[in-house]
C-alpha cells in the first residue's frame, strides 16, 4: 500500500534534526559577481571543507544543462558555470557523526566511536532559481527538495508561494518549513499536508531563503542510526505594489 507508507514516512520526517551537526544549511549567493556556496545558520556564514561539496549542476532558460566548476577555496567552495545559469543546485555530503555521553560531536561513524550515543549523517541540498520563467529540470540528485508550484520571482513580496517537499522523490508530509531561514532561522512559517505541499509567504523583495530539514531512520548500517537531510529553495523576490 504505497500511500500508506509515504503517510508512514512522513510521520517520521516531522521532527527538526537537533544539535550543532545538523544544525547549518545551505544555500547560494552572488557575491561581488561570484555564485558562492553558503554553510551557516541564519545570518551566519561559516567556513567549511569545500571537498564536502558534492556535486553541483546547472541549466540555462530552458532547462537544459549547463557545465558547472566547482572551485574548491580554503574556506568554501565557489561555483563557476559556463553561462549564467536559470536554476543552480548544489549538494554538500558533511559525513558521518557520532555524539559521545559528554555531548562531544565526532566528525566519523559510531563503528570508530564505540561509546556513540548517537550517530548520523546529513546532507544539504540547495535549489535557486535566478530567472523569472525558468524550466525546472530533472531534480532527482537532490534527495531533498523544496519545489515552488509557481515560479517565485513572479509572486512578490507578501504573498504566498505554493511548494512542495519531496524526499528521494516523494511527497513528504509533516514538514516544517522555514519561510525566511537567514532572518529568522528557528521560526516555522507552513507545514507540509498529505500530499507534501504547503504555502509559505515571500518575505523579502531581495534574496529569500526557505529551508526545511527531516531525520529518517536507518537499519543495518554499522556507522548510523540516522540519515539527516536538509532543503533550501532560494530567490530574489518582488517588490510588492498594491
Amino acid at each position: 500500500m504505497p500511500r500508506t507508507r509515504h503517510l508512514l514516512l512522513a510521520t517520521l520526517l516531522g521532527s527538526l534534526i537537533a544539535g550543532p551537526v545538523a544544525a547549518h544549511g545551505l544555500w547560494t549567493e552572488q557575491r561581488r559577481g561570484q555564485i558562492e556556496t553558503i554553510y551557516g545558520h541564519g545570518a551566519e556564514d561559516n567556513a567549511f571543507k569545500a571537498e564536502k561539496i558534492s556535486g553541483a549542476w546547472a541549466f540555462d532558460h530552458q532547462g537544459l544543462p549547463l557545465a558547472v566548476e566547482i572551485q574548491r577555496l580554503d574556506d568554501h567552495a565557489r561555483l563557476k558555470p559556463t553561462a549564467a545559469p536559470a536554476v543552480l543546485a548544489v549538494a554538500l555530503d558533511n559525513g558521518a557523526w557520532s555524539q559521545t555521553p559528554e555531548k562531544k560531536w565526532i566528525n566519523a561513524g559510531r563503528s570508530q566511536v564505540p561509546e556513540s550515543v548517537r550517530s548520523l549523517h546529513t546532507w544539504k541540498y540547495s535549489l535557486a532559481i535566478h530567472e523569472e520563467g525558468a524550466q525546472l529540470p530533472d531534480l532527482a540528485p537532490l534527495k531533498m527538495v523544496i519545489v515552488p508550484e509557481r515560479d517565485p520571482l513572479g509572486v512578490g513580496a507578501g504573498h504566498r508561494l505554493p511548494v512542495r517537499v519531496l524526499v528521494d522523490g516523494k511527497p513528504a508530509a509533516g514538514v516544517k518549513l522555514i519561510g525566511n531561514y537567514r532572518g529568522a532561522p528557528d521560526s516555522v512559517s507552513a507545514e507540509t499536508d498529505a500530499e507534501g505541499r504547503a504555502e509559505v509567504t515571500v518575505r523579502n523583495e531581495g534574496l529569500n531563503v526557505i529551508a526545511a530539514e527531516v531525520s529518517l531512520p536507518v537499519k543495518g548500517d554499522k556507522d548510523i542510526e540516522e540519515r539527516g537531510l536538509f532543503a533550501s529553495l532560494t530567490f530574489v523576490g518582488q517588490a510588492h505594489h498594491e
